[in-house]
Parts: structure tokens; sequence; C-alpha cells
């Protein structure tokens, strides 16, 4: 699994780029190539998909970009082809801010989004996005949250116990500690 590639943009193409890094080019799928520069060295997101009939790379310019395209195509009937046209402005609170306010319009604007899948990513993702005010205290274990979530708990499990936690301990005591109140 790729985390990112840092490396120069050899090819723009209506629908993907080329990202060449030591010698190797990376054909790799964006919502928007033309947001990339010719010959420009950037780092590029990479979300890998592997299929049967394919290995595809699809690219974001930001991380905030590739969180909010894995939570799309979590979506049921979205899939990467689907998800990744909704990042193409570049503007992800604006596709936050629809889904939150259930605006089902601005969804179906998007190539091949009707009403059934406009529905169906509100209904999977609308208060998931959009930080809580209870959650506000909750910047000091960032770092806690994220250790606890790609250990397999569920964030409302996490959010109960994170303010039970010393924000003065290290960060391996924070785990510890939270380990043992999940654990209970």
């Amino acid at each position: 699994m790729y985390e990112y590639i840092k490396g120069i943009i050899t090819m723009i193409e209506p629908n993907h780029i080329v990202l060449e890094n030591n010698n190797i080019g990376y054909l790799v799928y964006v919502g928007n190539p033309y947001s990339f520069k010719f010959n420009e060295e950037c780092k590029v997101f990479i979300y890998q998909q592997i299929k049967e009939d394919g290995n595809d790379l699809y690219g974001f310019k930001t991380n905030e970009e590739k969180d909010m395209f894995l939570r799309l195509i979590d979506v049921k009937g979205l899939g990467c082809k689907m998800a990744l046209p909704m990042l193409a402005s570049g503007n992800v609170d604006e596709l936050k801010d629809a889904i939150e306010s259930e605006n089902i319009r601005y969804l179906k604007k998007f190539p091949k989004i009707g009403d059934k899948v406009a529905r169906q990513i509100i209904l999977d993702l609308k208060g998931k996005l959009a930080p809580s005010e209870e959650t506000n205290n909750d910047k000091n274990f960032d770092e806690l949250i994220e250790v606890l979530k790609g250990l397999g708990y569920k964030l409302p499990d996490i959010k109960k116990i994170v303010g039970q936690i010393d924000t003065n301990l290290t960060i391996e005591q924070q785990i510890k500690e939270a380990l043992k109140l999940l654990l209970r």
C-alpha cells in the first residue's frame, strides 16, 4: 500500500497524470488532472485499488482529499470512478457541508450520482465528517484516537474513554490507559 509518491508530472491526460519517480512512470487517476503542472515536482497522496482485472492508483493533492475519498468509497453503491469526480474541485469542505445539510441537489450534480446514491451518501456519512462540539477537547488526543482506530476500535467507543485519560502522559502511556479502559 502506498501513502504518497513524490515525483515529477511527466504527462497530463483528461482523467489521469503520469508521475515519474526513480525512472518509473506511475499512471495515477485524479479528479482534476489540470490542477497539476507539467514537469513540476509534487507529492501525490495515493490510494491503490487492487482488483481481479487491474491495479489502479488514485491520487490526491492533500491527505484531506484522500480521507474524504476513502469515506466516499465506503458508501454502498459508490465506487472509485464515481467518487473521484466529487473531489475534482478540491473543495472538501463544500462537499462535507452538502452532506451535513442533506443537499441532495448538490450531490446529484456529479456524474453518475442519482437520487438513490445521493441519499445513501447522506445516510452513511452525515454526522461522521464534521467535528462535533464535544470533540473540541479531543484535539489533545488526535494521535491516540488515530492509533486506537488503527487497532480496530470504533470511534464512539474511543470518544467515551478519551476524557478519562491524563493529557500529561506520553503517547505510549495514553495508549496503555486507553486499552485498559476499552477492555473493561
